[in-house]
């Protein structure tokens, strides 16, 4: 695969995608596609594609480096507190309950007695303060399968800080959103769906994110959703 063409053509071929569908995705013709396939990716456009098929833009412009972005390290805790092993969480009898919210006019607001229970312990091995988790529900299906549609969340309206490819809630002009967070150049604040190819990723500057009241809630931390039909 000499040229960034050649790579492209390549991800599409393993993501069963063929170019006329790859270029009615991203609205435009599949002549630009062909024309792509021949001269290569333009470069205002590599970033983008880059961040659509999940590997490193560095590689589809020259491949060079690695291919796929190196996965993220675990955090080590420097609570002391260890956690049980999942099998048995449900088995610990001191629990948080967690308020439950939705969004009203815009706003989060809290629906009076609704809580979930989270083990205490937990949350103590994530770090996680009581007072700084909420619940939500999923607004929408941008990151199924792994977070699908109405799946129960737990955020952290502590941790605000971006950690690229974790989860985050956000509000955004008044709507609820979820998404894998990045940042790219300049500071811009990237937005990434588990399901990038009919949800492409979107970047905002932070005059855009001023602008258009795109706010960071939290760290989704914990989900639990039921499977929405029965198999058969």
């Amino acid at each position: 695969m000499k040229t960034s063409g050649d790579r492209l053509k390549a991800l599409l071929l393993e993501c069963n995608l063929t170019p006329s569908d790859f270029a009615a995705q991203r609205k435009i013709t599949p002549q630009h596609v062909n024309n792509w396939f021949k001269r290569g990716v333009p470069q205002a456009r590599l970033e983008e594609i880059a961040d659509l098929f999940c590997v490193r833009m560095r590689w589809l412009r020259s491949g060079e480096g690695p291919k796929h972005p190196t996965p993220l390290r675990p955090v080590r805790s420097t609570c002391s507190a260890s956690p049980l092993p999942p099998p048995l969480l449900a088995l610990d009898t001191d629990m948080a309950h967690l308020p439950l919210h939705h969004l009203e006019q815009g706003r989060l607001q809290v629906l009076p007695g609704h809580y979930q229970p989270v083990p205490r312990r937990a949350l103590e091995a994530l770090e996680v303060t009581t007072a700084n988790a909420i619940c939500l529900g999923m607004p929408c299906n941008s990151m199924a399968p792994l977070l699908p549609e109405g799946a129960l969340l737990a955020i952290d309206c502590g941790f605000t800080r971006v950690v690229e490819g974790e989860c985050y809630a956000l509000l955004h002009n008044g709507r609820l959103r979820v998404q894998r967070l990045s940042v790219g150049h300049n500071g811009t604040l990237c937005l990434h769906s588990h399901d990038r190819l009919n949800h492409p990723s979107e970047r905002y500057t932070a005059y855009q994110r001023r602008v258009q009241k795109l706010e960071i809630l939290g760290w989704v931390f914990w989900w639990s959703c039921l499977r929405p039909v029965r198999p058969g």
